[in-house]
């Protein structure tokens, strides 16, 4: 029988927050309105991951081939240091990027250069700043989206970088506070998983890799490294999911990224079912490279990487940037991953693999034709023209600095991205605004200039002034910012108009006296308030990367009271990084427009100002769902540690019902729902039809893969790894050199020679068998078969040209599946008095569930009917589709079994009732429609759909591997809290292991003079150098 997933909840966490007031985070994460009926609560806490071993070796699936014919070729020319040498990282500041590997000078192969952001080139200058991922799912454009990852890619190229640390699906959104959720894209996976897609092509169609990060389950900055607090050492938060949850929701949109072609992904800094990301078997090497079939390589994220042998079994490829902690010198590969191959602790095909991936990725991206001169012609760790090459040790004064421009024409794309980003959430007629006004007034400090200058605050780790780009490693420098005031000033001088402002937040006598003087003369009243966040190595007003509520910074409830009382004519522009509390006026009469300008990059000003006076129609659409209090989202933050001072536990019992899924599970209607955004203009929806589609039958990959293939001879001679004579070794640089022809007293590990066992299964090199549910990039091929193609017949019925997002929903019609789920959009223009047709297919995966028993994608025989409209819950179109032909398994349950029906109340529903009539439910009546822009609508329309597949397929699982839905009879010691010597490891778990001929490596010195430090490297401070990378 499949996972069964009933809650089982304590009586004490329900009545806490029952007593809690609206705006105070729930202790637990999940609030009770919230649990998932169908997850076993008691089961997420404490539980630890499964294994899976071998790690797969990539075979060049898809359109990899000709890359993995190369990388071969190229990979048994190496020797083993050179071979190391392209696994790790030469350590923090030991080159000019954020993260280099080795060099291979004999073959005339450069240090690779692993630069952030997702958002633009960090740490360099004359580069742009783009708006941020969550603008740019803002736009619902396919289009647009992919031109940003273009422009983002050709940045990064011409500044001599090879791989670009983006784009962002990790965090998801899973709580709306979450410190880093703007630099991905939205809470909805389908969502997500487009605009993912569509940037990863966009960037490695510029000739660079984009690295997907971060895998997974990064939903909050609290606790992602341990400390702070301190005594929490490096136990690092653990993030506990059931098997369904995991590929329903959060797994999904890297499928679609790996799928379109990912050439890199970065392994994240949490546990996932206390096993750290970067060294856990199960996803890495069953979820990510079997049965996702990611063919490109996994890095660390910075400072991630806790073990040597174990992350080498557990699919890691490369160590970024090398050092155990920043500046140490000590590494857990380096050289002592030359030991680990010497002394058989790692095999040979491990490391090729890593290579021949890494490699790979190079040629798939078509690195080696384009490359620029200097490269990289900028140096992460300084603005000067000359600076030192080895930025950390003090050596080689030189040149570090080009000043390439690299911008080209990208602004008026970027101002694009912006424009088609903005949400017109209120308009009372007020807007477009025509420039003619008496008196403009513009009130709040995110409105102008931050007095130190765009980039004034490292990282942009401050809230002063316009708000263009949270703060963190996802950040790049203004070559300017064009900020709103100075932007709507210009616009109202060009029509001889008058313009004053007050840009103190706290000034709310001036605000008030020049608020009342437009009212006096027919004028407006723009106020501007913003909320930020960011990464956790930068704290701001009291903020730890993650936002400590939702309301607007600044007091900006008070300052928005103080001028709406004395104006009527009030125009509110936000921006935010995320969803925040608009209850305090947004139904004020004297608030006649709301605009949501999320986080629009260096052409903010011009952005907002195409909207306000109507230059441009809005068009956009919220990504996520605005409601009246963070409760209502289902999940929040674990701000304070719940397990003593072993790993916090934070269980996500809220299951696949997160933002607008969390909403319409509890019947509760938002201010602003997901897919909510108004225009200029107006638009009807008819004529909805379905077409079904013959497909091949769904059928399991069969056979094996090849045996583990080795390239190249490893000389069992350790002379031969030795430093080469003259060597000059820079201080505090990672090499692959061992000291000495002694393994033990090379490796610098206290531990070397301990008895100690690592799983058999992850030495094992014979063929191994597909996964169902794999067989290519991006899971079973069979998937992405299109079952059913949905259109439907969009008007422009208003007196202006337009934009409209139609957006297709889908009811799986099990008790524990949301009430709808997004499945396909487009966004379309279209001239007044004429219609358009939207068109969207839907796949096998758009109409499938996860088998926990099967591990495999099914199709239930629950009734699923589609929906169409321009919101979530703005639906006029319906149509059930016809399961005619398919092969299907049991409502509510997997192919095995079936679940408990979900008991009645708000937001509850079976297959063959309908969800209960009020806020937030569907009624299968079309005439009880709840009116107004949070009600459903369930108009009927003709069409249905037959269509053919087979069932999937019940094979049972491989060898090894346990289901992470269940409590493991073992638990996972964590590599971190071994206290013993530098080289602590542990092995995934307590099963079935063997031994290795010698002692796990622990990590190396580049000198002979000793191993060092063996702790891990404390934080920098806010504003130093680079800081944290992530």
């Amino acid at each position: 029988m499949a996972l069964l997933r009933t809650a089982i909840l304590a009586a004490l966490p329900i009545v806490l927050a029952q007593n809690l007031p609206p705006d105070t985070a729930f202790p637990i994460t999940t609030y009770p309105n919230a649990t998932d009926q169908y997850i076993d609560y008691a089961a997420l806490w404490g539980q630890t991951e499964g294994e899976y071993y071998p790690s797969p070796w990539g075979e060049g699936q898809g359109d990899w081939a000709d890359a993995y014919s190369k990388a071969r070729a190229f990979v048994s020319q190496l020797t083993l240091v050179e071979k190391v040498n392209l696994t790790t990282g030469v350590g923090w500041e030991g080159e000019k990027c954020v993260g280099n590997t080795g060099s291979i000078p004999r073959l005339g192969f450069k240090s690779l250069c692993l630069e952030d952001s997702p958002l633009g080139v960090r740490d360099t200058d004359f580069n742009s700043a783009f708006p941020a991922g969550v603008t740019a799912a803002t736009t619902w454009d396919r289009a647009t989206i992919y031109q940003r990852g273009v422009d983002m890619g050709a940045e990064h190229r011409e500044k001599g970088v090879d791989a670009q640390l983006g784009p962002v699906v990790g965090p998801l959104g899973r709580s709306p506070e979450g410190g880093r959720g703007w630099e991905g894209f939205s809470p909805d996976p389908v969502l997500s998983g487009i605009a993912i897609a569509e940037t990863v092509r966009g960037i490695q169609s510029s000739g660079i890799i984009a690295t997907t990060k971060h895998f997974i389950l990064n939903e909050q900055e609290h606790f992602r490294q341990g400390s702070p607090p301190s005594n929490l050492s490096l136990n690092a938060i653990s993030s506990n999911i059931d098997d369904v949850t995991m590929h329903e929701l959060y797994l999904w949109p890297f499928a679609d990224a790996i799928r379109s072609g990912t050439a890199s992904v970065m392994c994240s800094y949490n546990k996932i079912n206390n096993e750290y990301g970067c060294q856990n078997s199960y996803t890495l090497n069953h979820l990510l490279k079997s049965e996702l079939g990611f063919q490109g390589f996994v890095m660390t994220d910075w400072g991630g990487h806790h073990s040597g042998v174990t992350a080498a079994l557990a699919g890691l490829d490369m160590s970024m940037p090398g050092d155990i902690g920043f500046d140490s010198g000590n590494s857990f590969w380096g050289a002592n991953l030359t030991v680990g191959v010497l002394n058989g602790s790692i095999p040979q095909w491990r490391l090729d693999d890593m290579c021949v991936r890494i490699l790979a990725a190079w040629y798939y991206v078509d690195r080696e034709n384009n490359q620029v001169p200097d490269a990289p012609n900028f140096s992460a760790w300084t603005l000067d023209t000359y600076n030192y090459a080895h930025f950390y040790a003090q050596e080689d004064y030189t040149q570090v600095n080009w000043h390439v421009d690299v911008r080209g024409d990208h602004r008026d794309n970027i101002r694009d991205t912006a424009v088609k980003g903005t949400v017109l959430l209120k308009n009372n007629g007020v807007l477009p605004l025509s420039g003619k006004e008496k008196l403009t007034t513009v009130f709040g400090s995110d409105a102008a200039e931050n007095q130190y200058g765009p980039n004034g605050c490292p990282d942009r780790g401050c809230d002063n002034g316009t708000l263009a780009m949270g703060w963190g490693s996802g950040t790049a420098n203004f070559p300017y910012l064009i900020t709103p005031l100075e932007a709507i000033k210009a616009e109202v001088q060009l029509n001889n108009g008058a313009i004053e402002s007050v840009i103190d937040d706290y000034a709310y006598t001036q605000m008030a006296a020049l608020a009342r003087r437009a009212t006096q003369v027919d004028g407006v009243c723009i106020a501007f308030g913003n909320a930020d966040s960011g990464e956790g190595y930068i704290i701001v007003d009291g903020n730890e990367g993650d936002r400590n509520n939702l309301t607007l910074w600044h007091n900006f409830d008070t300052m928005i009271k103080n001028i709406t009382y004395q104006c009527n004519n009030t125009v509110v522009v936000i921006h935010a990084t995320g969803p925040v509390l608009l209850d305090s006026f947004y139904s004020n009469p004297n608030v006649t427009a709301i605009v949501w300008a999320g986080i629009p990059g260096e052409q903010s000003g011009n952005a907002i100002t195409d909207i306000l006076y109507g230059k441009a129609n809005p068009g956009g659409k919220l990504p996520f769902t605005l409601g009246s209090y963070r409760g209502e989202y289902g999940a929040d933050i674990l701000y304070e540690p719940n397990n003593g001072i072993n790993s916090p536990q934070d269980d996500f019992a809220e299951g696949v019902f997160i933002d607008y899924r969390a909403f319409d599970k509890a019947g509760i209607t938002p201010l602003y729902e997901f897919g909510y955004g108004l225009s200029y203009t107006n638009f009807s929806f008819s004529n909805i039809q379905v077409q079904s589609h013959s497909a091949p039958a769904y059928a399991t990959p069969t056979g094996n893969t090849g045996p583990a293939p080795t390239y190249g001879v490893v000389s069992n001679r350790t002379a031969d790894y030795t430093f080469p004579a003259g060597f000059h070794q820079v201080p505090i640089y990672i090499y692959p050199f061992l000291n000495n022809t002694d393994l033990k007293s090379s490796s610098g590990d206290l531990m070397y020679g301990s008895n100690y066992t690592f799983p058999a299964a992850g030495y094992n090199s014979s063929a191994q068998p597909y996964l169902p549910a794999g067989g290519a990039p991006g899971g079973n091929p069979g998937l992405y078969d299109v079952l059913f193609t949905v259109t439907a017949t969009v008007t422009n019925t208003g007196p202006v040209v337009g934009d409209e997002v139609a957006q297709l929903y889908i009811s799986l019609g099990a008790p524990s599946d949301p009430v709808v789920a997004l499945r396909g959009f487009d966004r379309i223009s279209i001239q007044p008095g004429q219609s358009a047709t939207f068109s969207a297919d839907l796949t096998r995966r758009d109409l499938s569930n996860w088998d926990t028993a099967s591990q495999n994608w099914f199709i239930s025989s629950c009734s699923k009917t589609v929906y169409v409209g321009n919101s979530s819950r703005k639906l006029p179109l319906k149509a059930t589709l016809s399961l005619s032909g398919l092969t299907t398994g049991p409502c509510g349950g997997s192919s095995n079994g079936t679940m408990p029906n979900m008991p009645s109340g708000p937001g509850g529903y079976n297959s063959t009732s309908s969800v209960p009539a009020g806020p937030g439910g569907y009624s299968s009546s079309s005439a009880s429609s709840p009116a107004g822009p949070t009600g459903y609508s369930s108009a009927s329309a003709s069409g249905s759909a037959s269509g053919s597949a087979s069932a999937s397929g019940s094979a049972s699982s491989p060898a090894g591997y346990s289901s992470m839905s269940k409590v493991a009879s073992s638990s996972i010691s964590s590599v971190s809290s071994a206290a013993s010597g530098p080289a602590s490891y542990s092995s995934a778990s307590a099963s079935a292991t063997t031994s290795v001929p010698a002692a796990p490596v622990g990590y190396s010195t580049p000198t002979a003079s000793g191993y060092g430090s063996w702790t891990a490297h404390p934080s920098p401070s806010a504003y130093s150098s680079g800081g944290w990378r992530a």
